[in-house]
C-alpha cells in the first residue's frame, strides 16, 4: 500500500484479486469514493472475493478474466486510466489449501492445477501427453529442477501402469527420484511449480500483462508486482528497466521511474507470521508525464 498510495476518488486495479485481501486494503485507503476493479481467472475464488468485498458495494467491480486481458476488462468497466495497479503472481493460499484443486503436494488430491477449472488441460492431461524429453525440458526450464531428467523418466515409467493420478502419487515419485534434498524444502516443490506454470501458461500471461498494464496508467499512476519465483521476478525486473529507459523500448511506450531501487522482501516478523511470504519479491514503478 505504501508504494501504491491509494487516495480518495482514485481508480485502481487488483489484477489478481483472489479472495480480495489487497482489494480490501485499497478500497479502505481510498475511501470514501475510490474504486477497485478486481480481476481473476478463477471463477470459484472470485465468488469468495464477491462475498468478502460485498460491504463496499459499487466501489468494487469484479471480472472473471485473465490478467493479461486487463485492458479489455478496464475498457468494459469504464475504468481507464488507472491511478494504480497491483498484481500478486502465482497460486493463492486459498487454492493451495484446497486439495481438490491439485496445487498442493502436502495433501493429496487430483492432478489438476488449473487456475480456471472451466477450461484447458489439467496437469494429469499434460503428463499423459508430453514425451520424456519435453517433460524434462519443462521441469528444467520452468522449475529450475536439477534432476529433471530423472523425474521425467520416472513419470514416463509410472504412467504406463496408470499410477500417476494424484498429487500425492506425483510428490512421492519425485521424492524417490531426487537423490539430494534441500533442507526445509520439499523435493516436489520445483516439479509442482513447473507443472503449474505450464498448465496455466503463467509466463505468457505475465508477459502480456506487462506489455499492456503500463499503458493503462495515468501519469503518476503506479504499478506494483509481487513475484514468488525467479522466473517471474526476472521478467518484471527486465520490463521495469525497459520502461525506465534502461533498455530499448518501442516508440510510444510510456516512460516510468522505478520506485524500488532494490527488490522488497518480507520482514522476518512477517515471514514468522506468514511463512508463505518468505519467497515474495515486490517491485514498483511510477508512470511519468509524457
Amino acid at each position: 500500500m505504501n508504494f501504491l498510495c491509494p487516495t480518495d476518488a482514485g481508480q485502481y486495479c487488483d489484477a489478481t484479486v483472489g479472495a480480495g485481501g489487497h482489494a480490501r486494503a485499497i478500497v479502505e485507503r481510498s475511501s470514501p469514493s475510490g474504486r477497485v476493479i478486481g480481476i481473476d481467472r478463477d471463477a470459484e475464488i472470485l465468488e469468495l472475493a464477491r462475498k468478502n468485498l460485498a460491504p463496499f458495494g459499487n466501489r468494487i467491480h469484479l471480472a472473471h478474466a485473465r490478467f493479461s486481458q486487463i485492458r479489455s476488462v478496464l475498457e468494459q468497466a469504464a475504468a481507464l486510466p488507472l491511478d494504480g495497479c497491483i498484481a500478486d503472481l502465482g497460486v493463492s493460499s486459498v487454492q493451495l489449501d484446497q486439495p481438490e484443486r491439485g496445487f498442493s503436494f502436502q495433501r493429496s488430491g487430483p492432478l489438476d492445477m488449473r487456475m480456471d477449472r472451466s477450461t484447458g488441460e489439467s496437469a494429469a492431461d499434460l503428463l499423459q501427453r508430453v514425451d520424456e524429453e519435453e517433460l524434462a525440458r519443462l521441469l528444467h526450464d520452468l522449475g529450475e529442477e536439477r534432476f529433471a531428467r530423472k523425474i521425467a523418466a520416472a513419470v514416463v515409467r509410472s504412467r504406463e501402469n496408470g499410477a500417476l493420478t494424484t498429487t500425492g502419487a506425483l510428490a512421492s515419485l519425485v521424492a524417490r527420484s531426487v537423490p539430494h534434498r534441500q533442507p526445509a524444502k520439499d523435493p516436489a516443490t520445483r516439479a509442482f511449480q513447473a507443472l503449474r506454470i505450464a498448465v496455466n501458461d503463467e509466463l505468457g500471461e505475465l508477459d502480456r500483462f506487462l506489455q499492456d498494464a503500463p499503458g493503462c496508467l495515468r501519469p503518476g499512476g503506479r504499478l506494483v508486482v509481487i513475484a514468488f519465483h525467479s522466473l517471474d521476478d526476472r521478467m518484471v525486473k527486465r520490463r521495469f528497466r525497459a520502461l525506465a529507459g534502461g533498455e530499448a523500448a518501442a516508440p510510444g511506450t510510456p516512460r516510468f521511474r522505478i520506485l524500488t531501487k532494490h527488490v522488497v522482501t518480507a520482514s522476518q516478523s512477517e515471514v514468522a507470521a506468514n511463512p508463505r511470504a518468505r519467497s515474495a519479491r515486490l517491485r514498483a514503478a511510477e508512470r511519468l508525464a509524457s
